[in-house]
């Protein structure tokens, strides 16, 4: 069953096409993946599926509904849930402050703190709940962007680049919490780290020059010669 879709998705900027024709489905309970080299259009397309950016042409359908005129804090009182590339925190408020805020979207009163306290274990910043987020690492506030997500309880999750400035050990457990999660919602990952998308996807789409490249399972992906040349090289990276 498809949970989100794109036909024919177009943007551009003053003259400039960001991205052309794009369409492309996501199944519900898959992992999708989104990858592509900088300046693909990646931003511009989740962009324009969030409701951030408004489309020159095309759709989007999310749970088949036409969504493209919706704006986005409507697309995500439809249970779509998204972190930004770059990190968008209340950096004055502490962990759980953060999280209860996006908590009070769903949840109501009484049950916002246990929402939080779950969100936070599933991300591993349980013991961080009362540090004030702008003191966090970088990583870290990676995050709590996605504790704010999961606790909305979305339908939908869309992670981009969520292990940017995250350790090696911290990698881990992301891919650890990315297969977790699979039981619980769907997720669109736009991920630069080739080994979290190789090991947790079970989808992927490449976009290159603003247009579908190629689709397929990781292995498939792997295999293409013309996302190696485009994307992956010749390396087993």
């Amino acid at each position: 069953m498809t949970l989100l879709s794109t036909r024919g998705l177009s943007k551009s900027f003053d003259g400039l096409q960001a991205v052309t024709d794009v369409s492309f489905e996501v199944a519900k309970g898959d992992i999708h993946a989104l990858i592509g080299p900088n300046g693909a259009g990646k931003t511009t397309l989740v962009g324009m599926i969030c409701g951030r950016v408004a489309p020159s042409a095309g759709q989007v359908i999310f749970d088949g509904q036409d969504i493209t005129d919706l704006p986005a804090h409507r697309r995500i009182m439809l249970g779509m849930a998204y972190t930004f590339q770059i990190t968008s925190i209340f950096r004055g408020l502490d962990v759980a402050e953060n999280v209860a805020l996006a908590a009070r979207r769903r949840h109501p009163a009484p049950r916002v703190a246990e929402a939080v306290a779950k969100a936070l274990r599933q991300v591993g910043l349980a013991p961080y709940s009362d540090e004030t987020a702008g003191n966090l690492s970088y990583g870290h506030q990676r995050l709590l962007e996605i504790a704010m997500g999961l606790v909305q309880q979305p339908r939908l999750l869309i992670l981009d680049e969520p292990t940017q400035g995250l350790s090696e050990g911290e990698i881990a457990g992301f891919k650890t919490l990315v297969r977790d999660l699979k039981s619980e919602t769907t997720l669109l990952l736009i991920e630069h780290n080739m080994s979290v998308v190789m090991e947790t996807a079970d989808r992927v789409s490449v976009l290159n020059a603003g247009a579908i490249l190629a689709e397929g399972t990781p292995a498939e992906i792997r295999a293409n010669a013309a996302v190696q040349a485009a994307y992956l090289g010749t390396s087993d990276a």
